[in-house]
């Protein structure tokens, strides 16, 4: 192969890696919690695969002056009350932890603090929760606690499940927020074109000065 032959092959390959990488649209979900004294909204942004979540928490029927604990569950099965939301969602099966925590379940986002009214609007970052991909929380439960999550760091037997966070007082199921065509996937054909265009120009190289 000539020189011109290899030009068109690199540069084929470079179109392919850019088409793979186009930017991905934000993705809004949401959570109306009830089902218990707790009420409220839990509203989840993503810019893109690879971002931190943004999860905005507006709640109220708190108890005043207390930390809740504030997970996402496995399942988005309300059938039964927040009960039916099973356990923490925890595809690496890891033991409970806190939010910062290198040991922790996907879910586990510590706890939430209420005001003197019993009220709670803040707004907290995660980059093991996504929208995205396979391990997407679309269509799982959230649930507030009656009790403080103690994070895995006490000797309570529940303290590495669930961080003995006490009753469930409010729970609701993340859904889509805004329409869109289909459910977001984390796009890695960029880097996997990549790696294959390089492989393809080495083995032409070896051969053009063979």
């Amino acid at each position: 192969m000539n020189y011109f032959g290899l030009s068109f092959v690199i540069c084929v390959g470079f179109g392919l890696v850019a088409a793979g990488g186009q930017e991905q649209k934000p993705i809004k979900a949401v959570a109306v919690i009830g089902l218990g004294r707790a009420q409220g909204n839990v509203t989840l942004t993503q810019s893109a695969c690879n971002e931190p979540c943004h999860i905005e928490i507006s709640l109220v029927g708190l108890t005043p002056n207390q930390k809740h604990g504030f997970h996402i569950h496995d399942k988005g099965d309300l059938s039964g009350g927040c009960l039916s939301t099973a356990g923490h969602y925890n595809p690496d099966k890891m033991s409970h932890g806190a939010p910062n925590a290198q040991i922790r379940h996907v879910g586990d986002l510590g706890n939430i603090q209420a005001d003197a009214n019993g009220e709670c609007h803040t707004i907290i970052s995660d980059s093991l929760v996504s929208l995205f991909g396979s391990r997407s929380v679309i269509g799982r439960g959230v649930v507030v606690h009656a009790g403080e999550d103690d994070l895995g760091l006490t000797d309570h037997p529940d303290s590495l499940t669930t961080g003995n966070a006490g009753a469930r007082i409010g729970c609701g199921v993340i859904g889509i927020a805004e329409s869109i065509a289909e459910l977001p996937v984390c796009n890695s054909a960029s880097s996997t074109t990549y790696n294959l265009l390089i492989s393809i120009a080495l083995i032409l190289l070896a051969k053009l000065f063979h």
